[in-house]
């Protein structure tokens, strides 16, 4: 069985060092974009299996982004899974809307996450 590839499109370092030793532990690889620009860059050109993507981006916000890999054939069926600090009423609609498939809020529950993703990958043996 191939590796689990997963993008993580996150600018903040503790989230993104956090989630990078889940899925470490997970057997699966990590791509890591600071920003929304590179995190579609990374998407066209790695074509994860999966895309976790926070919402609040320094150039792009995450529903943006979402909107362009959606609108992009090659990565139009990649899952994602918002991951973010919206958490109030609706924030998980818009991003459901905006083409996300999932949605996880922070503080991150890492559980929480690796079930979400659970949900559209298969778990890599390890």
């Amino acid at each position: 069985m191939s590796t689990t590839v997963v993008l993580y499109i996150e600018d903040n370092p503790d989230n993104m060092l956090l989630v990078e030793r889940l899925l470490i532990a997970r057997g699966c690889q990590m791509l890591k974009a600071i920003n929304g620009s590179t995190g579609i860059e990374l998407a066209l050109a790695h074509n994860p299996q999966i895309i976790l993507l926070d919402i609040n981006l320094p150039d792009i916000d995450g529903y943006e982004v979402a909107r362009r890999l959606r609108d992009t054939p090659q990565t139009a069926t990649i899952p994602i899974v918002a991951v973010t600090a919206n958490a109030l009423k609706g924030d998980a609609e818009k991003a459901i809307a905006a083409g996300c498939d999932g949605y996880v809020s922070k503080p991150i529950n890492l559980r929480d996450l690796w079930n979400a993703m659970l949900q559209f990958i298969e778990a890599p043996s390890t």
